[in-house]
């Protein structure tokens, strides 16, 4: 299944997590405190995780598989995210009932503002430059903070990213790929951020 990890992410987060406006507020703690999945803080997290995964997906020797690296550090960015939060910061991005943005996408609408574009570029290029996963994941952690205090509200489609990130780690020609969407999804210019530009230029 092409999107099958996003689906994976997609049903934990809104059963598991937020619990359909009941957030599982000990699950989200354990999920910020816990960098990876094999923390002894992340434990808490196992039984809600490892039952939406198949055999394929789950570790045989203790070394997390691509698959549970993905989902886990997609829901962790999205407990970081939700803190102090009551309404839920997931939103789908796709389809005709979207209420969310991709990742980048929504950073794309903070770097219309120039007073934040060459701190957030200094952060994303060289992200976008890395081929290390644990680097890439250590990078985004940082982006999902500013974000989530730039814009509380921002919903942001973290089934989406746990696809991406899942994908990155796949091989070197799929991780480029990803790397050239979030580019795109990042430099693209936003309605918002040429209309910003277009006023100062007539100022």
């Amino acid at each position: 299944m092409a999107y099958e990890i996003e689906q994976i992410t997609n049903k934990i987060i809104l059963r598991e997590l937020y619990h359909n406006g009941h957030p599982n507020k000990a699950v989200l703690a354990g999920l910020r405190n816990a960098a990876t999945l094999t923390s002894q803080r992340a434990q808490i997290v196992w039984p809600l995780l490892m039952p939406y995964l198949n055999d394929q997906q789950l570790s045989r020797d203790g070394t997390p598989t691509y698959a549970e690296t993905a989902i886990y550090t997609a829901i962790r960015f999205y407990a970081i995210h939700q803190q102090g939060t009551e309404a839920s910061v997931y939103g789908v991005a796709g389809g005709d009932k979207a209420d969310g943005r991709q990742f980048f996408s929504a950073l794309a609408v903070m770097r219309g503002n120039a007073d934040t574009r060459v701190a957030l570029d200094r952060r994303v290029q060289p992200l976008l430059a890395t081929t290390n996963v644990a680097s890439v994941i250590n990078s985004l952690s940082h982006l999902v903070s500013i974000l989530k205090a730039n814009n509380r509200t921002q919903k942001i489609d973290y089934a989406w990213l746990a696809q991406d990130l899942y994908n990155l780690q796949l091989s070197y020609e799929q991780a480029n790929r990803v790397r050239l969407r979030w580019g795109q999804q990042y430099f693209r210019a936003t309605s918002t951020s040429l209309k910003k530009e277009g006023e100062k230029n007539h100022d």
